[in-house]
């Protein structure tokens, strides 16, 4: 939910911060005080397009500061995390307006474009009474809020799965046509395929030959090398080396009893000793193992120039031919049995196209129940929200085509008719700024806030109503508060009395220049600020009783 709103010089709003908690939460103030600047703020928060004229005169910028709390499941956290914004569980939107047009915008302290901003928005606020912030006007949205009033995740899900399994058989049958007659390409990859498993490709093989051939042709030298490495160790013409040491150790243990370190000195050379002696054995071996072959040398070079060459032709490593052999191998494989595949994947088609047909008519059924049900919920809500006579339908249309859709096999739209006799519209045709309010508060009252987004904010919902329809659309608004987080900008008593929480706004003069001024009011301070709403510019004793009366109705 939204926790808290900056404001620096945008439009009369010299600076403004205010802290927002769960429930509902009313704003209030004179005509013309800059109450619904809060709602354009998050509007400009919510990817509205800068405005240069919304920068207060006099300043270089205006900036606008929201702070949300996300819960870690929530579809916004989820967002964050893709995108790559997400900052230890903080969700914070930030944007600048300048006076000569231009703005900027962050997110998470992070640069982001309008269209970042604008996604990640939808899915935290949602803005009721200005027809470029409600999501109830798009129709995927509308499907949403309908599959989230009915619980038809499970069914939609099924219909999803069951469309993914039918794209991928179709193009895979795509794929298996456009290839046509593959007798060359099995020809041409059998005779690759023949060429690759004529050689030994194996990691440890490879490694083998080159070992092998690095020695061959190097085998003079490594005779002449270990040769003379055991003549001197076997001491042909000077003393041996083990002999030395020896002799060494002989006179060192003459004079230990004098110094014990020399101890210490003796073992090592006797450790040497065993070596020397290790390493003329192992010398010997080698040795033993080498020998001149010019024929061998030449059987070695063939066989890695064919394999330099036919990492050439396939433009690859040595190292990577087994991946090419195996490539081959998968390709060949795959078109030998295209022609059975094909014939299988028809019948899979069928069978898929089936499937689907069965999950999509199970969540159409549980559409068309729900849809049933919401239409009488919102049309006996819009009775008590002074439009009687009025009717809202949510009407299913089917999705033209025979393509598997992972939506379904329908799309919804909501009609409305605010007054008796009039045929039902498009809601993203109702022109009254009001009604549209007032529909959308009624939709999302019988939906219980189900469509996931946890912060609602109306604007002027009760305009053109009073009386005991202003003191409803109040008690809707609370309820609705508890599933939600809601704010109302209001200028009605009975629905501001309802509210939580209370913020006033008013304006001053400073230097010739009007400015509003934000205000959270303590308890004492909204019977005041009710009775003005009731009595006007003279409050009286009687205004005063009415607003405590009020107050102590809503709690």
């Amino acid at each position: 939910m939204l926790t808290r709103l900056t404001l620096r010089d945008f439009a009369v709003a010299a600076a403004a911060e205010l802290d927002f908690g769960p429930g509902l939460t009313v704003i209030s103030g004179e005509t013309g005080a800059g109450k619904s600047l809060l709602v354009d703020a998050l509007g400009f928060l919510s990817g509205m397009r800068a405005d240069s004229g919304m920068v207060r005169h006099g300043a270089a910028r205006a900036e606008l500061h929201a702070e949300f709390t996300v819960d870690a499941g929530h579809v916004a956290a989820t967002w964050l995390s893709e995108q790559e914004f997400d900052d230890e569980g903080a969700c914070v939107l930030r944007r600048t307006l300048r006076a000569d047009g231009g703005s900027r915008a962050w997110i998470n302290g992070r640069p982001a474009t309008l269209s970042q901003l604008a996604e990640l928005a939808a899915l935290l606020v949602e803005i009721h009474g200005q027809h470029e912030h409600q999501a109830l006007l798009s129709r995927p949205s509308q499907l949403a809020l309908l599959d989230a009033f009915g619980a038809h995740g499970d069914a939609l899900a099924a219909v999803r799965d069951a469309a993914q399994a039918w794209s991928a058989l179709l193009a895979e049958r795509e794929r298996l046509s456009k290839a046509g007659d593959v007798g060359e390409r099995i020809d041409w990859l059998q005779h690759q395929l023949d060429e690759l498993e004529r050689e030994s490709l194996a990691p440890d093989a490879l490694a083998e030959l080159t070992a092998s051939h690095r020695r061959q042709a190097h085998a003079a030298g490594l005779i002449s090398a270990c040769d003379d490495a055991i003549a001197r160790l076997a001491g042909d013409e000077t003393p041996s080396l083990p002999r030395q040491l020896q002799q060494v150790r002989g006179a060192i243990a003459r004079e230990q009893a004098h110094e014990p370190r020399l101890a210490e000195v003796d073992g090592m050379l006797d450790a040497a000793a065993i070596q020397l002696d290790e390493a003329t054995l192992l010398l010997q071996r080698i040795r033993d193992d080498l020998d001149v072959d010019p024929a061998q040398l030449e059987a070695l070079d063939a066989r890695l120039g064919r394999l330099h060459e036919l990492a050439r032709k396939h433009r690859v490593t040595v190292d990577e031919l087994p991946a090419r052999r195996d490539a081959f191998a998968s390709e060949l494989a795959e078109l030998q049995g295209a022609g059975e595949r094909l014939h299988a994947l028809d019948d899979e088609i069928t069978a898929a196209t089936r499937a689907w047909r069965q999950a999509a008519d199970a969540l159409g059924e549980a559409r068309r129940q729900a849809a049933t049900r919401l239409s009488s919920a919102t049309s006996t809500l819009l009775g008590e929200l002074g439009m009687g006579g009025g009717v809202f339908d949510a009407t299913l249309e089917p999705v033209a085509g025979d393509r598997p859709d992972p939506q379904g096999g329908e799309r919804v739209e909501f009609l409305v008719s605010a007054n008796a006799g009039q045929p039902p519209r498009p809601l993203r045709k109702v022109a009254s700024g009001g009604e549209l309010s007032r529909i959308s508060l009624a939709i999302e009252v019988a939906a219980l806030g189900l469509d996931a987004v946890p912060t609602m904010v109306f604007d002027e919902v009760d305009s053109g109503i009073g009386g005991a329809v202003a003191d409803i659309v109040g008690r809707k608004l609370r309820a609705l508060g508890a599933s939600r987080q809601v704010l109302c900008v209001t200028h009605l008593p009975q629905v501001a009395a309802q509210g939580h929480a209370h913020y006033r706004v008013s304006k001053s003069e400073d230097g010739g220049s009007t400015r509003s001024n934000v205000q959270r009011l303590a308890d004492s301070e909204r019977t005041e600020e009710l009775a003005r709403m009731l009595g006007g510019v003279d409050v009286g004793k009687e205004a005063r009783a009415a607003a405590r009366k009020l107050l102590a109705g809503a709690q």
